[in-house]
């Protein structure tokens, strides 16, 4: 009862802060407010497993859910934002060439050094370019016997003498691979897309109702229905609505509704939205990206560095699993050299002494939902040799260091600390006996 009380005025508080910003608290946020159960399992060791290291060193794999009927497939479609905007620069050197793409209209440069109406002085450092890059990286992650992958792309034509749509039966958003497990192919069209550029307004609502549709399997899908799979789409933008309504350059109140009443729609397919607004221009104004998130009970990332959404991408969770802390209880180490996958797998480090070892993990959930388990750890000082293990522990450890920037930063550190805290009360209290 308590700490219903508590969180029921953590959700009032958060909604007057919204409204302080001018945002609206999403619809029903009160009754989603109670945390889901979260769920550990451990897949090595095994229970009678010894693990064997040249080093003093324990790698636990495993997996975590939130809610106790969390499906353990996904069927994610990834949706492109490929407007006129991303072929700007995203900041950051996306090809790797040693030279970061800038825009010669807002940097001090010599006249004459690139041609007139160059936004991006290489190509291939765009926002759209980042875009897809952090798709890329985000197959090398997934597991294809567990998640199908599908790729839309969505923008608008425009006419160029009226700035409306070109046709009023015209596509806004255009499947580019229907859901698969082939990830080779996937690539490919990856590759498509960033050779076709970017064109066109910004129609939120044709994305998400096309997303719905093949997520669904509906009966002009090209994708086959997985009962069973949790559907969510990765929407990635750089701007805010403009399309369907009035003109491609500028948004109107409908576009937004447009896309809100798409989200609806999805929420009743039971597909999930996390939204991502790319840079400065989409989070002037994000209440699109908000209320799509909230009503399909997503996220919502707000990627204020353009470039960062290729690290970004990469640490969204589908099965709403934020951080994942493991404790050796007997040796009083904690280890946050965890990396933890999308689909809530996980790899974690601990450090070990030889003999029995008491080992706790705790997993938090995105919705703030907790859960402990321990389990034994049994050690012997062989196996693998130091460089192996420094090799895949540095690894880890660089990808966290990228995935800590996320905007639930703040909440991770809190949720570490209260178990570094833990620990250090019960080791205390072993102490005083």
């Amino acid at each position: 009862m308590r700490r219903r009380i508590l969180t029921t005025l953590r959700v009032f508080r958060l909604s007057w802060v919204w409204a302080c910003i001018g945002l609206t608290w999403p619809e029903g946020a009160l009754l989603a407010a109670e945390p889901a159960p979260v769920e550990i399992e451990i897949v090595s060791p095994r229970p009678d497993e010894i693990v064997r290291n040249r080093v003093t060193v324990a790698p636990i794999r495993g997996r975590a859910r939130s809610g106790s009927d969390a499906p353990t497939d996904f069927d994610v479609m990834i949706a492109i934002d490929v407007s006129h905007s991303s072929r700007f620069p995203s900041g950051i050197d996306v090809d790797q060439d040693g030279e970061t793409g800038l825009n010669p209209e807002q940097e001090l440069v010599a006249p004459g050094t690139y041609p007139e109406g160059i936004v991006c002085s290489d190509p291939e450092d765009t926002i759209l370019a980042a875009e897809v890059l952090a798709a890329r990286q985000l197959l090398e992650i997934l597991d294809p016997t567990q998640t199908r992958v599908g790729v839309l792309v969505f923008s608008g034509a425009v006419d160029p003498s009226t700035g409306q749509r070109l046709r009023l039966d015209q596509r806004d958003a255009l499947l580019k691979v229907p859901l698969t497990d082939d990830f080779g192919a996937v690539s490919s069209v990856l590759d498509e897309i960033l050779e076709e550029g970017a064109y066109g307004a910004t129609n939120f609502a044709a994305a998400i109702q096309l997303g719905v549709v093949e997520l669904s399997g509906l009966s002009r899908s090209y994708s086959e229905p997985r009962p069973g799979a949790r559907k969510v789409i990765l929407f990635l933008t750089d701007g805010v609505p403009t399309f369907p309504f009035g003109k491609g350059t500028s948004p109107d109140p409908e576009d937004t509704e447009a896309a809100i009443a798409a989200a609806r729609l999805a929420k009743s397919a039971g597909v999930t939205i996390n939204s991502f607004a790319i840079g400065q221009q989409a989070l002037v104004s994000p209440l699109a990206l908000t209320e799509i998130s909230s009503i399909t009970q997503g996220t919502f990332t707000a990627v204020r560095n353009a470039g960062d959404i290729v690290n970004f991408l990469s640490g969204v969770s589908f099965a709403n699993i934020s951080d994942v802390v493991v404790t050796n209880l007997t040796t009083g180490d904690i280890s946050f050299d965890v990396e933890v996958l999308p689909d809530g797998s996980f790899l974690a480090f601990v450090p070990v002494r030889e003999g029995k070892n008491q080992v706790e993990l705790a997993a938090l959930a995105s919705d703030g939902g907790e859960q402990r388990i321990q389990i034994d750890v049994d050690f012997e000082k062989s196996g693998l040799t130091p460089r192996e293990l420094a090799i895949e522990l540095e690894r880890v450890k660089k990808r966290n260091q990228a995935l800590m920037r996320l905007i639930e930063q703040r909440r991770i550190e809190a949720f570490r600390e209260r178990q570094r805290k833990r620990i250090e009360v019960e080791a205390e209290s072993t102490s005083e006996r």
